[in-house]
């Protein structure tokens, strides 16, 4: 069992960035886990971001924030990161990291149904 507590999200105009934390607690160590952050927005489903291995070595995003966002770890702290720069409104959405007990050193996991743990999620809006 792992428990993850975002936080970090909030108001922001475009061209503004944020960085999101979420911070992971639980039974199993924390480089145990490969990672995940998704997005949904009001009326639509939940989508993928971002993923990141447990070594924090393998990252993948999703087309629409390649070369925008960053995804990273410090497994030191047990907190996976989003940085997140040059918003756009479209990326208004509640923002959920997720966690999936992985044996395998290198995966990474693009698909919901991959992840077993989930965040409350934090908002992030941004104005036009």
């Amino acid at each position: 069992q792992v428990q993850l507590v975002e936080s970090g999200g909030g108001l922001v105009q475009a061209g503004g960035s944020l960085r999101l934390s979420c911070a992971a607690s639980g039974e199993r160590t924390f480089s145990s886990y490969a990672m995940g952050w998704f997005r949904q927005a009001p009326g639509k489903e939940r989508e993928f971001v971002a993923t990141i291995n447990r070594s924090g070595i393998r990252t993948f995003y999703v087309d629409a924030v390649k070369g925008r966002f960053t995804v990273s770890r410090d497994n030191a702290k047990n907190t996976v990161y989003l940085q997140m720069n040059s918003l756009k409104p479209e990326d208004t959405a509640v923002y959920y990291c997720a966690a999936t007990h992985d044996r395998s050193l290198n995966n990474y996991y693009i698909h919901v149904g991959s992840y077993n743990y989930w965040g409350q999620g934090t908002q992030v809006t941004v104005s036009s």
